[in-house]
């Protein structure tokens, strides 16, 4: 288990391809990749990942949600298979890259009149993302999101019913956001947790990098334990949320010196 950086944290400032260097350079170790243009979903643009990836490890991919993912999940079959279609492309360069897992949204919770409770008809569409995500090697894991479709506890405990052993991705702030306690994210998540975004937050409620806030990391990490998770955790955060690119630096320092005393 190792404690990294998401190429998000450096969305704005640097492309992915440029910021995987930097990553290296910052001794991230292990990162989430995150592609957010149709541009960056070829086999192309993977090779260009994996010729700036170093020696990071790439643990995880992720995707810009409203570009295809809610067409993973819908109802029209053009629509669904031109999905899948770009699905594929972005579970080769997890395949290229060496990442084992793929974080997703699903549906962005926009629309009135949809049915966000149909956990059958979810889960099972939720099983065959999963099935063709293990064709490539890569695990499907389902982020807690507070406008997508895990944005309340409970969620996953339905769709679970219909796609057995789905992977999880906690995010501590989407937690906070959807006003859920990521404590009981976790007790639902359980031993399924793969992944985990981490980001601090201010008195004031601001987004900041770990240690730069008042979040209690050492109970997240003891919790974390206790439901013996074995995955990577990533430092998450928004461009305008920190100065200096240094300061990611600064922050996987001190996660990881307090990894060492609980872990």
């Amino acid at each position: 288990m190792e404690i990294g950086i998401s190429t998000a944290s450096l969305f704005k400032r640097q492309y992915n391809e440029d910021a995987l260097i930097t990553l290296n350079e910052l001794d991230a170790r292990v990162c989430e990749v995150f592609l957010g243009t149709y541009q960056e979903y070829t086999d192309d643009f993977a090779k260009l990942l994996k010729e700036s990836k170093g020696n990071l490890n790439v643990h995880s991919i992720h995707t810009l949600n409203t570009h295809f993912e809610p067409q993973l999940f819908g109802a029209n079959p053009r629509a669904v298979d031109d999905a899948y279609k770009i699905f594929g492309n972005c579970l080769n360069t997890a395949k290229l890259l060496g990442a084992k897992c793929y974080t997703l949204h699903g549906i962005a919770r926009f629309k009135r009149n949809v049915l966000y409770n149909d956990y059958e008809k979810i889960g099972k569409q939720m099983l065959k993302a999963k099935d063709f995500a293990k064709t490539f090697g890569v695990e499907l894991c389902l982020e807690n999101v507070e406008w997508a479709y895990y944005n309340h506890v409970g969620f996953y405990t339905e769709i679970v019913k219909y796609c057995p052993d789905l992977k999880t991705c906690l995010d501590v702030k989407q937690a906070r956001i959807s006003g859920d306690s990521y404590k009981d994210y976790i007790k639902e998540m359980g031993s399924s947790i793969q992944t985990v975004h981490l980001s601090d937050v201010t008195e004031s409620g601001a987004i900041c990098l770990p240690g730069k806030g008042t979040f209690n990391f050492e109970e997240l990490f003891k919790r974390l334990k206790d439901v013996n998770f074995k995955g990577n955790m990533l430092i998450e955060v928004y461009t305008n949320d920190y100065g200096e690119i240094v300061e990611l630096k600064e922050s996987v320092d001190y996660l990881r010196n307090l990894k060492e005393k609980i872990f």
